[in-house]
């Protein structure tokens, strides 16, 4: 996990007067699933763009693999997969023809072991244009790993995927995670992210606003616990003086509190119920998620502007 694979130092983009990204800087590891967060405009697919050869940086230094990835573009190929929010594939190619031209690039075997496993087994004579939006994905994905590349690059891999389709992709990336590969995953979805990522990188208007593992993330918080908890008697109302509570709610028979000390709020709950002999049935304790993390610093930063 200390061996840096990706490299990012100082690193500059712009497109005429706008600067998309503005001095970044941070390592991924191998064998670590590192996560690019980000508003629309962040500078999240620019960064990716660049790190896979596809556009060329205005200035810092850029390594994948040691290599350049824009003076070295074809022994970046070899060590890299990439799967891209649109694939860029011709309509007319069947998902069995783009698996054998994509494997002879990359002169391996074809994988179709990889389509069955995405549930595309039965798809290897149709079109790329007749596909689903879910089943082009998971070509995307199915293309990008086949050649086992050390580092893999997922821009959006589960946009359109049924719950079942995003459980097998992310059963994937935490394979190809233990066998050594190092992925760098862009997502929305912060529920996502949050699970899969050893790591996380939050960027806003071309730079990192915050950098660490979702738990260090969450951990630095100005959020409030939520702790919510069910009785038998109901015994608990608004006129009880619990210590770091600053708001309360009622929603289907659970009194919910925001805490500042969820210890201390979580203590005086139990002593109370205790008191007046009315039993615990359910008590949950929730920290505040990467999603609500993301919304403060971002609303942070645009209200410091």
């Amino acid at each position: 996990m200390d061996e840096t694979v990706v490299q990012v130092q100082h690193f500059k983009k712009s497109y005429g007067n706008y600067v998309a990204v503005e001095d970044i800087s941070f390592d991924v590891h191998r064998a670590e699933i590192f996560g690019l967060l980000g508003p629309n405009g962040a500078g999240k697919t620019t960064t990716l763009e660049c790190l896979e050869g596809l556009r060329q940086p205005d200035s810092g230094t850029l390594r994948v693999m040691g290599l350049n990835p824009t003076q070295q573009t074809q022994q970046l190929h070899k060590v890299i997969g990439v799967q891209l929010q649109a694939s860029g594939m011709p309509d007319s190619i069947a998902v069995g023809e783009a698996m054998n031209l994509f494997c002879a690039y990359h002169q391996v075997k074809p994988r179709y072991d990889l389509l069955e496993r995405l549930e595309l087994g039965a798809k290897m004579n149709t079109q790329h244009a007749m596909l689903s939006t879910g089943q082009k994905r998971r070509l995307a994905l199915a293309l990008a790993i086949a050649h086992n590349p050390p580092v893999v690059f997922l821009d959006e891999p589960t946009a359109a995927l049924d719950v079942i389709s995003r459980t097998e992709l992310h059963d994937m990336i935490h394979e190809l995670r233990e066998q050594g590969t190092t992925i760098i995953l862009s997502s929305h979805d912060m529920a996502e992210v949050e699970k899969l990522a050893d790591r996380v990188a939050i960027l806003l208007r071309g730079k990192i606003a915050a950098v660490g593992t979702p738990r260090q993330l969450t951990a630095t918080s100005d959020g409030l616990t939520k702790i919510s908890i069910h009785t038998e008697h109901l015994s608990l109302n608004d006129d009880i003086k619990l210590p770091a509570v600053s708001q309360m709610a009622v929603k289907d028979e659970y009194e919910v509190y925001y805490s500042s000390d969820p210890a201390a709020t979580v203590l005086a709950l139990l002593e109370y119920i205790k008191a007046h002999n009315d039993p615990l049935i359910d008590l949950r304790v929730e920290r505040p998620s990467l999603e609500e993390r993301f919304l403060e610093i971002t609303n942070h930063k645009e209200m410091a502007r």
